[in-house]
């Protein structure tokens, strides 16, 4: 039987790299708030799907305001986010049930397309814990810092061809997440399957998207509002 889909949108950063007068998660982009528009690509691509929205706490009754100002009608569980990333997926999973397909996905990467987001979902029917990745495409240097300068590691070198960056949406059986995030908080964990694999469970990995970008700078805006020009 299909399992019944989630999606915990992570929207509970301060965004103090944007450099604007309110999280980034909130900016307008094309005419609506980031966060609504990854909502929504989700909200196609899986028609149904409960959202659960993580959001600083601070900020929860503006969203609520400002759906219903822009009339955004989309039922969510709205979550406190927590003193870290790991501690705000933590308190959404609370919500979440067990038997059920659970997607974490960073609210400021609304250009993801909705068919990666149903090819993850598929996917992520038959393996427990699936990834989108891509592989890096710069030469990658090993470098330290000694008196406020960059420089090399003497004898250490990266092979590039087994670099991949990882991406959200991460989807996973339900059951395992929860498990994996009884672990105590480690600074490794970086993301969800970083928590997933310390628990012991295999990875399943896709090719994501160049587009799939993470907004968290003026520069990320500018090129997200470029790459939407180009569907215009």
């Amino acid at each position: 039987m299909e399992r019944k889909k989630y999606v915990i949108m992570m929207a509970a950063g301060s965004g103090t790299r944007m450099g604007a007068g309110r999280p980034k998660q909130f900016i307008e982009l094309g005419g609506k708030a980031i966060l609504q528009r990854t909502i929504e690509v989700f909200r196609r691509a899986c028609p149904g799907i409960s959202v659960i929205t993580v959001l600083p706490e601070d900020f929860i009754q503006y969203w609520k305001d400002y759906c219903i100002e822009h009339n955004f009608s989309c039922p969510q569980i709205l979550v406190k986010g927590g003193i870290t990333r790991f501690h705000s997926v933590r308190n959404a999973l609370d919500r979440v049930p067990e038997g059920a397909l659970v997607a974490v996905h960073d609210g400021v990467r609304p250009l993801v397309s909705e068919a990666l987001v149903s090819g993850i979902f598929a996917k992520a029917e038959e393996s427990a814990a699936v990834i989108p990745v891509l592989p890096c495409i710069d030469t990658m240097k090993v470098l330290e810092s000694r008196d406020g300068e960059l420089q090399t590691i003497p004898g250490m070198s990266v092979d590039r061809s087994l670099l991949y960056g990882a991406q959200t949406p991460q989807v996973f059986h339900s059951e395992i997440l929860k498990e994996a995030y009884s672990l105590a908080y480690d600074t490794s964990f970086t993301d969800d399957a970083s928590v997933v694999e310390k628990y012991g469970k295999n990875l399943s990995y896709v090719i994501g998207e160049r587009f799939n970008i993470k907004i968290t700078t003026q520069d990320d805006l500018v090129l997200a509002k470029a790459i939407m020009s180009l569907s215009e």
